[in-house]
């Protein structure tokens, strides 16, 4: 056999292997079965809220239902807690411990409802009220998200 009977026994095996691999990957890529894909929930937003001696302040006041990432900044002179109450019990959340003239966070997966945003036990402050409205929408369509 001369050399260029063997390189063209290598062509043919090479052009031969690459035809069942792309046969090969034209069956795994395709196919006729619908691919459920699943939306992403909505994008998390950031409420803030800020209590002092008299009130908390929650800003904005209403929301779409959806994981809310609380970011409290204490005004007082005393430690605070903040404490979301809703609908129901299963609403209910607390931050930790906040101190004075300290900032926290609070991560609650929010539902539809009427919610009390109040500065915890030991507060004077007067509490506020926060409307959550219907869920957000999917953030499927948003680009660089994490």
């Amino acid at each position: 056999m001369g050399v260029r009977e063997a390189c063209g026994s290598v062509k043919r095996r090479a052009g031969a292997t690459a035809a069942v691999g792309a046969a090969l990957l034209a069956v795994g890529c395709g196919g006729d079965e619908d691919f459920a894909n699943e939306p992403r929930p909505a994008a998390p937003i950031v409420v803030t809220a800020k209590v002092d001696a008299k009130k908390v302040v929650v800003s904005p006041k209403s929301f779409g239902a959806g994981l809310v990432n609380f970011t409290v900044s204490n005004q007082s002179d005393d430690p605070v807690t903040l404490t979301l109450v809703g609908p129901s019990p299963d609403d209910n959340a607390e931050s930790g411990e906040v101190p004075p003239n300290g900032v926290g966070n609070l991560k609650a997966a929010v539902n539809e409802g009427e919610y009390e945003i109040s500065g915890g036990e030991r507060s004077d402050a007067q509490p506020a009220q926060v409307k959550v409205g219907p869920p957000r929408a999917s953030s499927s369509d948003e680009l660089l998200l994490p």
